[in-house]
């Protein structure tokens, strides 16, 4: 079995030292073991678990959240179901995110192409339908 230190799992996941202690204290990795003088011993099953809890953290939930997810995963079989609700709500907020970032990237495609033409055709004239007139303040 392979065992990583701190520094490297940190490195592995792209996250700092200082981050992975904050988890261990907000109660996110009660899987990790200890030596006997405190130092932290992570498996690949820690490794795993870790991208699972950065996951979720890209998706905007609360590191409250994601502890109770990680007790739910303690408490095994009997929270099978509130995993799921959870992982399908996460879905939802993913999903809708998407959606805002499509709309989002459909802008500004619009503006590159935009500000494509105007520059080969060294005017913003040619999009006068289009063109954003900002008032001098003056």
């Amino acid at each position: 079995m392979n065992t990583y230190s701190i520094g490297e799992v940190a490195k592995e996941l792209s996250l700092t030292v200082y981050t992975l202690r904050y988890y261990d204290k907000e109660g996110l990795m009660p899987f990790v073991d200890r030596t006997p003088s405190g130092t932290r011993v992570f498996k690949d099953s820690d490794i795993e678990a870790l991208k699972i809890i950065e996951c979720l953290k890209s998706t905007g939930m609360p590191i409250k959240e994601i502890k109770a997810f990680i007790d739910w995963c303690s408490e095994g079989d009997s929270t099978l179901k509130q995993r799921y609700e959870m992982f399908m709500e996460r879905k939802s907020i993913v999903e809708a995110q998407m959606e805002e970032l499509k709309k989002t990237l459909e802008l500004i495609e619009h503006k590159c192409w935009y500000y494509k033409t105007a520059i080969d055709a060294g005017t913003e004239d040619v999009h006068k339908e289009d063109k954003i007139v900002v008032p001098n303040p003056n």
